[in-house]
C-alpha cells in the first residue's frame, strides 16, 4: 500500500518465481510507473474507500502510504484495515515514523523510549501504529512496525533546496537527526517480513546520527554545489517553511542494535560518506 520510492525497491527484492506483488498507489502516473516494472496495479484513494475484493488475495502486507495531512488520526489505515482479509493475511510490515519519540533532547533512545510525539505527523503515525496493533492482536494477524528517520538515496536528496540556495539553521543550533539508505530501508523491509522477530518495533536507521545541516553540507559538497547559508534559530523560523521547521523541532539519536542483532541485516550503506558516495557514483 503506498508502492513509490520505497515500495519499488522493495518489489525489486522479490523473486518473480515466488511472488505476485501489486502495487497500490492513487495516480495514472504512479499506476503508469509500477506497470512499466512489471508490477500489478490496484489503483485506489484511501481517502474515498477500499474495496474488500480488491485485497482478499494479499498473504503479505508491506503499509508504506502515508497518513492524511491533518488531524491527529490516520483514517486512511482504518480504510485498509476494515478491507483486509484476515484470514488469509499472514503479516502486515508498517513504516512508521521516528517522530513518534517526540523531542528526547539529544539522548540517544532504544525502542523502549517513551512515545511523545510533538508534530501532528507523528500523531497520526501514532495513532496508526496503535490501530495496526490492536488489529492483528484481535485478528491473529501477526504485524511488525519499523519507525524510520529521513530516507535519502538516488533520487531523494535536496538537490533543488540546494540549487536555489535556501538556508538552513545555523549547525550550533542544529538538532541531531537520524537517516537511512533507501536501498536498506527496502531490505530491511523484506527482512522483516521473512524474519522469525515480529510483533514487535524496530528502530531503523544506520546508527551514526548527526544534524540536518550537517546533511545539506554533505549533500552539496558531493554534488558539487556550494553550501546553503546559515541563519540563526530566532531567524529561522521567520525564513524556514513550516514543514522544515517541523523536522528541526525534535532531537534524538536512534540506536539500532535491535535491528541488527534480530534481523540480522548487514547495512549496505552504515553511514553517510557510503551512502553518498553510492547515490553519485551510480
Amino acid at each position: 500500500m503506498g508502492c513509490g520510492y520505497i515500495g519499488r525497491r522493495i518489489a525489486r527484492l522479490l523473486p518473480a518465481e515466488r511472488y505476485r506483488v501489486t502495487g497500490c498507489v492513487r495516480s495514472d502516473e504512479s499506476a503508469a510507473a509500477l506497470s512499466a516494472a512489471g508490477i500489478d496495479v490496484l489503483q485506489a484513494d484511501l481517502d474515498a474507500g477500499l474495496s474488500p475484493a480488491s485485497v482478499s488475495e494479499f498473504d503479505e502486507l508491506y503499509y508504506l502510504a502515508p497518513p492524511p495531512r491533518s488531524g491527529d488520526a490516520d483514517t486512511r489505515m482504518a480504510t485498509v484495515l476494515q478491507a483486509l482479509n484476515s484470514h488469509r493475511l499472514r503479516r502486515i510490515v508498517y513504516i512508521s515514523t521516528s517522530a513518534v519519540y517526540g523531542d528526547c533532547r539529544g539522548a540517544w533512545i532504544t525502542e523502549a523510549q517513551a512515545l511523545a510525539p510533538t508534530s501532528g505527523r507523528g500523531r497520526r503515525r501514532l495513532d496508526a501504529e496503535r490501530q495496526l496493533t490492536a488489529w492483528c492482536e484481535q485478528q491473529g494477524v501477526q504485524w511488525t512496525v519499523l519507525r524510520v528517520p529521513g530516507i535519502y538515496g538516488p533520487g531523494k536528496l535536496p538537490l533543488a533546496r540546494l540549487e536555489q540556495g535556501l538556508p538552513v539553521l545555523r549547525e550550533a543550533d542544529a538538532p541531531y537527526t537520524n537517516r537511512i539508505h533507501g536501498d536498506d530501508l527496502a531490505m530491511i523491509c523484506v527482512a522483516a517480513m521473512q524474519s522469525p522477530a515480529c510483533n514487535t518495533v524496530f528502530n531503523v536507521s544506520d546508527g551514526h546520527p548527526s544534524n540536518m545541516t550537517d546533511y545539506f553540507f554533505r549533500v552539496a559538497d558531493a554534488a558539487g554545489l556550494p553550501r546553503p547559508p546559515t541563519v540563526a534559530r530566532a531567524e529561522a523560523e521567520q525564513v524556514l517553511s513550516q514543514g522544515m521547521l517541523s523536522f528541526l523541532a525534535d532531537s534524538r539519536r536512534m540506536k539500532n542494535d535491535k535491528l541488527l542483532d534480530q534481523l540480522g541485516v548487514s547495512l549496505m550503506y552504515p553511514d553517510l560518506e557510503a551512502g553518498l558516495d553510492g547515490c553519485f557514483r551510480d
